[in-house]
């Protein structure tokens, strides 16, 4: 029976060497508090007591402290990550009136600045579109020439590979075969704009915990979990919030590590998971094939041929890359010690195709 083990520690991810091992983390799929973005001013502001005293007469050097206090973290992951792992930072700019003075601040552009002076290569990035329709969503003062300013719709995924590719032996080779995307599943995720991507109800059922991080969608990190990484792998979230790094990390057949500095975060998260988790991460696993499946009886009955066969999962698939894909579902969640483990069923063929 395959197993995961998960561990949230309470802990300023600024010093992650006292808790990490060098060169352990396979991937990191986080999101930072936002420099410049109000809901999270007073923890900028207890990180560094001159930010609060500057923001309103000198902005930018202030946007400039917030993210210093951030490079920290970069500075400590780079550490902690292996030869050919990954970085994977969703962060959006953000815009503020300060005085009258209406301006950007472009956080990815800093990020993506500090982390390649710290060596790690930036690789083609992500913009996810955060759709509105709100009649209101402009912003500035309507009609008048020069008066309005372009939306804000999008956010950023930077991704960051340290070192070079991986090289894989014979192992992993199987384990990274098993732990292959389906062919249509790859034309969606590898693209540069994410639109289909929607800003949906958390698992988390404590509301004031979700209002306080700005959780970011299940489906967005669990689809670079597993375009990043492998099963077994180890996944670190340094900003651990609400905990959809780790529900997705669990639902992937990923280990993983939070780092949270609030206490109240982990505890909400140790009190919801042991009861309400099992069944909608199995329904989410389930849709994965549900939605293969659809599509493949759609490619079929559109006269277009179907090569290979999925054995395991029991479907016809497009690529021999996809022949050994395996889906566990989990079985059961216990916690010892503030320790989660998962264990799971062995592979089944969830919905075989007719």
């Amino acid at each position: 029976m395959t197993q995961t083990i998960h561990n949230i520690f309470t802990f300023d991810s600024r010093n992650l060497q006292e808790i990490i091992i060098p060169n352990t983390i396979d991937l990191v799929v986080t999101s930072p508090p936002y420099p410049m973005i109000r809901m999270w001013d007073e923890l900028f502001f207890s990180m560094n007591s001159i930010i609060k005293d500057m923001i309103l007469e000198k902005p930018q050097e202030a946007f400039e402290l917030m993210n210093q206090e951030l490079d920290k973290v970069w500075t400590a992951l780079y550490s902690s990550i292996k030869d050919g792992g990954f970085l994977i930072i969703n962060i959006g700019d953000a815009t503020r009136t300060i005085k009258g003075d209406f301006q950007l601040y472009s956080n990815h552009s800093r990020i993506i600045y500090k982390c390649v002076e710290l060596g790690f290569k930036n690789l083609p990035n992500i913009l996810w579109r955060k759709q509105t329709n709100a009649p209101n969503k402009f912003m500035g003062s309507g009609m008048f020439p020069s008066g309005a300013y372009v939306t804000l719709e999008h956010e950023y995924i930077l991704i960051f590979r340290k070192g070079t590719k991986q090289v894989y032996n014979e192992t992993k080779k199987q384990n990274r075969r098993e732990s292959s995307y389906f062919w249509e599943e790859r034309n969606i995720w590898f693209s540069d704009i994410w639109e289909d991507v929607k800003g949906t109800k958390q698992l988390l059922t404590n509301q004031e915990a979700r209002d306080r991080s700005a959780a970011y969608p299940f489906e967005l990190v669990y689809r670079l979990i597993n375009m990043y990484s492998c099963k077994g792998d180890t996944i670190l979230d340094p900003f651990f919030g609400t905990g959809t790094t780790t529900l997705a990390a669990i639902a992937s057949e990923r280990n993983s590590i939070g780092i949270e500095l609030e206490q109240s975060f982990k505890k909400s998260f140790l009190k919801n998971i042991s009861f309400t988790n099992i069944q909608k991460l199995n329904e989410y696993i389930c849709n994965r094939l549900y939605k293969h499946n659809d599509f493949v009886k759609c490619r079929i009955e559109s006269g277009k041929e179907v090569k290979y066969y999925n054995q395991k999962l029991k479907t016809p698939v497009i690529t021999r890359q996809e022949i050994d894909i395996i889906f566990n579902l989990l079985d059961s969640i216990k916690i010892i010690k503030e320790k989660i483990i998962i264990n799971y069923m062995d592979h089944i063929g969830l919905l075989p195709y007719n």
